[in-house]
């Protein structure tokens, strides 16, 4: 195996390690699942603005983290879907920037959570949920999400990038 595939691999899985295990961290106190979702695995959503390998970490990283969820195969299906889905926009975005800062990157997790999380949510809630029930939960799940991708993952990310953490290790 080539050593930039290598790395690549190995950089991938170590982000899918510590994206399971924060979640189970964020897990302890009721924070992982549900409408209030304020993982501290979520701040690691930035990572595909440094390596294309965050993306293939933070998906199966997910999909290990949401096999503790209490909404089983529907949230290890949709959940994991929201976090490719961000991951891409995120890595696709990170050119996009004001002063430098990649504001634009954090909004992928951010919008795509809200809107599938938060009807994957409705949907355990039944036939009586309508559409304010709908927006009522993507705003928990999209303010939780702009909480910790705006306080901790852009910090995260620019104190990564900054200090060339990613670009020393080859990738």
């Amino acid at each position: 195996m080539k050593p930039l595939r290598t790395k690549h691999l190995v950089t991938g899985a170590l982000i899918a390690a510590l994206y399971a295990g924060l979640t189970y961290f964020s897990a302890i106190w009721g924070l992982a699942y549900g409408p209030l979702q304020l993982r501290v695995s979520e701040a690691l959503t930035i990572l595909p603005i440094l390596t294309p390998a965050a993306i293939p970490g933070l998906i199966i990283g997910c999909f290990i983290g949401n096999l503790g969820s209490p909404y089983g195969l529907a949230d290890i299906l949709f959940g994991t879907f929201a976090t490719a889905l961000a991951a891409i926009f995120t890595r696709l975005s990170r050119n996009i920037r004001i002063k430098n800062v990649p504001f634009i990157s954090p909004l992928g997790p951010v919008i795509f959570n809200a809107l599938i999380i938060g009807a994957e949510i409705i949907f355990f809630m039944g036939r009586d949920a309508g559409f304010t029930a709908f927006l009522v939960a993507a705003g928990w799940v999209g303010l939780s999400e702009l909480i910790v991708c705006y306080a901790l993952g852009l910090p995260l990310g620019l104190a990564l990038e900054k200090n060339n953490i990613l670009a020393k290790t080859g990738l």
